[in-house]
């Protein structure tokens, strides 16, 4: 079992580099590109736990190891699967909590796939996988404390609902559905599935409130890069721009079938890395 883990986390350091984000934060000093990538790559190795690492007991098992590590990154001992953040954690003084909270959002997946999750449960698991993720970045990125927290929890959560509304169709096909049940029935759908809700015609009633609240993040967090000095905060803006280009993409062609799949755009992402890729 150690060895099939150690391998799946080599391989999520092997895509990490072929990544979007991986390009984004390549403008970082070596230190903290390192150390993002280093973050990245465990984010990558328990997602595909998550997504792709067999039975429900093994994905658990495999996500317990992490665990492992990470409570061994913190009181010493060797780190394993988590040996690559102990120079990271030793510039950056990322906190614990956050890691096993990446954990925790991702066994929210495991332990039964989400469908249809009341809005706090919702929230909660955004909070998880990806504003977690942002508290450990702003601490690489330099941001005061404070503002770090906040531009973390809103970016977080825009990037998040982002992904739910554009990975709707893909979702229904491994059984899960992150659109909040609240929505969906204020839109009149009653015992939602995966693959009922994925079969409408038409989920503008219940994905436009969620693409507005995800644009009220989106402001949000930009408010809170505009009062920072640009060099704390090109890593972060470059994601909020190139997620906003997919954001815009989502608004234009709307939630009525076919839902034709939308890519982070490549010019979006590239004018951003020219904008803010040098000072």
């Amino acid at each position: 079992m150690t060895a099939v883990i150690d391998e799946a986390a080599n391989d999520a350091r092997q895509r990490a580099r072929k990544s979007s984000f991986y390009r984004a934060m390549a403008i970082l000093p070596r230190e903290k590109r390192d150390a993002m990538f280093e973050i990245y790559s465990f984010c990558r190795a328990v997602d595909d736990i998550a997504d792709e690492g067999g039975d429900k007991p093994t994905k658990k098992a495999g996500l317990e190891s992490w665990r492992r590590a990470i409570d061994a990154l913190y009181d010493g001992g060797h780190a394993g699967l988590a040996e690559g953040l102990v120079t990271p954690l030793r510039a950056f003084s990322f906190a614990r909590e956050d890691f096993l909270a990446v954990i925790d959002g991702m066994e929210m997946d495991v332990d039964s796939d989400i469908v249809a999750p009341d809005a706090a449960t919702l929230d909660l698991y955004c909070d998880r996988v990806a504003s977690a993720v942002g508290r450990l970045s702003v601490r690489v990125f330099g941001l005061p404390e404070g503002e770090g927290i906040a531009l973390a929890h809103h970016l977080g959560r825009a990037l998040q609902l982002t992904n739910i509304l554009r990975d709707i169709d893909e979702d229904a096909a491994i059984g899960r559905l992150y659109l909040p049940r609240e929505n969906l029935a204020a839109a009149g759908i009653t015992d939602p599935t995966p693959e009922k809700v994925a079969a409408m015609d038409d989920l503008d009633a219940v994905c436009l409130p969620l693409l507005q609240q995800a644009k009220q993040h989106f402001e949000k967090a930009d408010a809170i890069m505009a009062a920072q000095p640009r060099e704390m905060i090109r890593a972060p803006k470059i994601m909020s721009l190139a997620y906003g280009a997919i954001w815009r993409k989502l608004a234009a062609r709307g939630f009525a079938r076919p839902r034709n799949p939308i890519k982070t755009p490549k010019l979006a992402l590239a004018v951003a890395i020219l904008r803010y890729g040098f000072f």
